[in-house]
């Protein structure tokens, strides 16, 4: 790999205006879901914590990794529409191996997942800023709480891209591949979490993973509160970032190796 070849991907996926339409999205739902959160806890049934306190930043912080799936998703695109309009096989032929175009759309792709969560962390905290503004109240959290907070939330989102265009390299028909990667990030957690002796896997799943990473407990709570279930304790917060490094090795492994050894030409 050497740095032109990430430049080109970086180029490459700036050609096209879908790049601005995603951020402009992600920005719009991640300050959205923080402002209701803020101005809606004290109103809510039974009431959330609100914003003036630190479970209550906490939450509202959190409930934005699960925006995650936006860069996910574009990782997965990015790497199906390589194999569904064949620019692959020029790039595979214009070097002398493979590996190397691979390992730079994975780094390139990691760089833009961690664009999109510095866009979401952005509009986080604007969001929260402008809630504790309209209720009058202090933020339960200080500037550099909430900045290891967002700065989580961009490491998820990194991590999540990677993945992307890992199921990408699995999974080439872009649909398939997208419903995979919705279904599992989506559905399945969410499925393994109230199943009795099954939801001990939970805390090593990417989303539960994330959560111990951001400390956002609020859906296993609900959850447990629900079904009267005993939900499993999540990790540490370094231990569910050491949990999305190794998935986002996995995702880096899968990215290199299946494209080198698949005929794509």
């Amino acid at each position: 790999m050497t740095p032109r070849l990430v430049v080109v991907e970086i180029e490459k996926f700036f050609s096209t205006r879908a790049w601005f339409w995603t951020a402009l999205l992600l920005a719009v739902v991640a300050a959205g879901a923080v402002a209701v959160m803020g101005l809606a806890a004290p109103y809510s049934d039974p009431p959330l914590p609100g914003i003036d306190t630190d479970q209550g930043v906490r939450a509202a912080v959190g409930v934005t990794a699960l925006l995650a799936a936006v860069p996910a998703l574009v990782g997965v695109v990015g790497m199906t529409s390589e194999y569904q309009h064949q620019t692959i096989t020029p790039a595979f032929l214009a070097v002398p191996r493979r590996s190397p175009v691979v390992v730079a759309k994975v780094v390139a792709y990691a760089v833009i997942g961690a664009g999109y969560g510095v866009v979401a962390a952005a509009m986080v905290a604007a969001s929260l800023a402008g809630s504790a503004l309209v209720l009058d109240v202090p933020l339960g959290a200080g500037a550099p709480e909430i900045a290891g907070m967002l700065l989580r939330v961009v490491m998820a989102m990194t991590v999540y891209t990677m993945i992307g265009v890992g199921v990408g390299a699995l999974v080439r028909h872009q649909l398939t591949a997208i419903a995979v990667l919705g279904g599992a990030l989506y559905f399945l957690d969410q499925v393994l979490l109230v199943v009795p002796g099954v939801n001990t896997v939970y805390p090593y799943l990417p989303g539960g993973a994330t959560a111990a990473l951001t400390n956002f407990t609020l859906l296993a709570e609900q959850a447990g509160s629900e079904t009267g279930l005993a939900m499993p304790d999540l990790l540490s917060p370094g231990a569910g970032a050491a949990v999305l490094a190794g998935y986002a090795l996995a995702a880096v492994a899968v990215a290199v190796v299946l494209p080198v050894r698949r005929d794509v030409v």
